[in-house]
């Protein structure tokens, strides 16, 4: 009876080596080249906001808000990330580390993702927390450097009364080391 199963064995074997598997396609390189890697999504997102509720923004970063935007609408258009938003009667309210704030109103505000920018334009009224006042045409915030430039009409009074004026400036955001043109 042992030796019976020996010849079975035997059969099975030979049958599978008689029987090989055909070898499995690689792809070729030029195939996985030809696929085309799938577009980003794009979004187009918009919103409208009331008196009483109007449309917020808040970016942070490390757990500190960066600025908090108030609008009454926004419309955002682009791939999640690079995306490019636009509010209408923004109120935006820039904060640094160490405390100081500008507050500055403009009739529109856009908020760039991929230039990582917060940009109020046609007529921008800030004042900061130390009490000084801006005016410009256009204001640029840059998130990744936390500082401000102006340009258009630019005017700036301290609370002592002193006024400067110019075509730009560049700044932090406590409007204390500024550079005026």
């Amino acid at each position: 009876m042992r030796y019976a199963r020996i010849p079975a064995a035997l059969l099975v074997t030979a049958l599978t080596a008689c029987n090989p598997q055909p070898p499995k396609a690689a792809p070729s390189p030029s195939a996985s080249a030809a696929k085309p890697s799938p577009s980003p999504l794009v979004l187009d997102i918009t919103g409208k906001g009331t008196v009483n509720r109007p449309v917020e923004l808040i970016q942070q970063v490390h757990n500190r808000v960066d600025y908090d935007l108030l609008a009454s609408s926004y419309e955002s258009k682009g791939p999640q990330g690079s995306a490019r938003a636009v509010f209408k009667n923004a109120r935006v309210t820039f904060r640094d580390p160490r405390g100081a704030t500008v507050a500055a109103n403009a009739p529109e505000a856009f908020v760039d993702e991929g230039a990582n920018t917060v940009t109020l334009v046609n007529g921008v009224n800030a004042r900061t927390s130390s009490g000084m006042t801006l005016q410009c045409e256009q204001l640029v915030y840059r998130r990744a450097t936390g500082t401000l430039h102006g340009s258009g009409h630019v005017v700036v009074t301290d609370p002592k009364g002193f006024r400067a004026t110019g075509t730009s400036f560049d700044s932090d955001l406590s409007l204390t080391a500024m550079r005026m043109q």
